[in-house]
């Protein structure tokens, strides 16, 4: 597991690397707060901690930089919440380098037609305050048939999540591998989040995320691409913002390599990589990440270099 301090020495790629100043006193301070905790643990339970993860709450940002951190946690995917706790430090620690007011909000989606807990939700936080959130999922390893309730989750960030002082539109990271029920039925919504409403198109309640948040779905590697599963993500959220994960265990750096890109740090994000990793995933990770625009996912010439404009939306990177 990796360690809320600065010292990066035991880390196993081929390469040194240390953090920058920026944010090393909210490193200092989870630091001391994870020792006075003791070791860390992703202990196996039998239900989350309803009173964090409960989805009928209401959450808000104050942060420029919001961060929604979704994760499908049926079947063989309930494994991805530890991955994602495993690499947690490494994850904040990295990011909150290039926007120190980073805040992460975390989410488990299962299927509320045979699920006990099919959407978990935590509050947004930064810092050590996310281990206990992060720790309060639970992966349920539920699910009926193969579609899944990633359109409850949709409706609930529409109805129950602000974030009024977001900059530029902010991430949402999709850990998945599924289809989604076309619709959601009022009966769900009112039973998981306490509300009163009509039936909701889960497509539609995916558009209306998009409008305000920079969605990605990164797609286990299962699959193929352009499958049915593709198609309906394509229309809930373009199929350009859909993310086939080739190397599993590497799924926290693809969505580090996403953001780093858009906020202008990837070189920084890779040399970080190299401290951990081999150059030849270094490369392999970096490769899907560079042909692809952060914003809107449109294509980019892999000899495009310097200051390049996007053609489709027209964000510029530093490549």
């Amino acid at each position: 597991m990796y360690s809320w301090d600065e010292d990066t020495s035991g880390w196993y790629g081929e390469a040194a690397y240390s953090y920058s100043p920026a944010g090393s006193a909210k490193r200092e301070a989870a630091a001391k707060r994870a020792e006075a905790h003791g070791p860390r643990t992703y202990a196996q339970k039998s239900g989350p901690n309803e009173k964090i993860i409960d989805p009928r709450k209401r959450i808000r940002s104050e942060s420029a930089n919001p961060l929604i951190v979704a994760v499908d946690v049926t079947g063989s995917m309930a494994s991805w919440p530890f991955e994602i706790f495993d690499r947690l430090p490494l994850l904040y620690n990295t990011l909150s380098q290039y926007r120190d007011d980073l805040e992460i909000c975390f989410a488990a989606i299962g299927d509320a037609g045979c699920d006990r807990w099919p959407l978990q939700v935590t509050t947004f936080a930064g810092g050590y305050d996310l281990e206990q959130l992060l720790g309060s999922l639970y992966g349920e390893g539920g699910g009926g048939d193969a579609p899944e309730s990633y359109g409850l989750f949709a409706h609930w960030v529409n109805t129950h999540v602000e974030t009024p002082n977001a900059g530029e539109t902010p991430f949402m990271i999709v850990f998945g591998d599924a289809p989604m029920h076309p619709k959601t039925p009022k009966a769900q919504i009112s039973h998981v989040l306490g509300d009163q409403a009509r039936d909701v198109d889960s497509l539609q309640a995916w558009q209306q995320v998009c409008q305000n948040w920079n969605v990605w779905f990164l797609r286990r590697p299962t699959g193929k691409p352009g499958d049915s599963v593709d198609k309906q993500w394509g229309q809930a959220i373009t199929e350009q913002k859909i993310f086939h994960i080739e190397d599993e265990q590497r799924a926290v750096d693809y969505a580090m390599g996403l953001i780093a890109r858009a906020w202008g740090h990837f070189g920084d994000f890779q040399d970080n990589m190299r401290a951990r990793q081999s150059e030849d995933t270094v490369a392999s990770i970096s490769q899907p990440i560079e042909m692809k625009c952060p914003r809107c996912g449109g294509p980019i010439p892999l000899n495009a270099d310097g200051l390049f404009s996007c053609g489709y939306c027209g964000m510029t990177l530093k490549l």
